[in-house]
């Protein structure tokens, strides 16, 4: 449970990481990709991949659970 709070946090962390570009300028891919309306699949696609992550690692969690709770008895 420890790991998974931790994976939630450091997800949560990367939102800071783009404080350090300046808020008047952005990069022209991002422009180009917003004006396609790319940057949508994009988001869609991170989204899906990490939403599969935290589901294997919940299960995976469990599974350990188990087996540890089975080894002690």
């Amino acid at each position: 449970m420890k790991k998974i709070l931790a994976a939630i946090v450091f997800a949560l962390l990367s939102v800071y990481v783009n404080a350090q570009t300046s808020i008047g300028t952005q990069p022209v891919t991002t422009d180009l990709m917003r004006s396609d309306g790319k940057i949508l699949v994009v988001v869609a696609v991170i989204v899906i991949i990490m939403t599969g992550f935290f589901i294997y690692l919940i299960s995976v969690d469990k599974k350990i659970t188990k087996l540890e709770k089975e080894g002690l008895k």
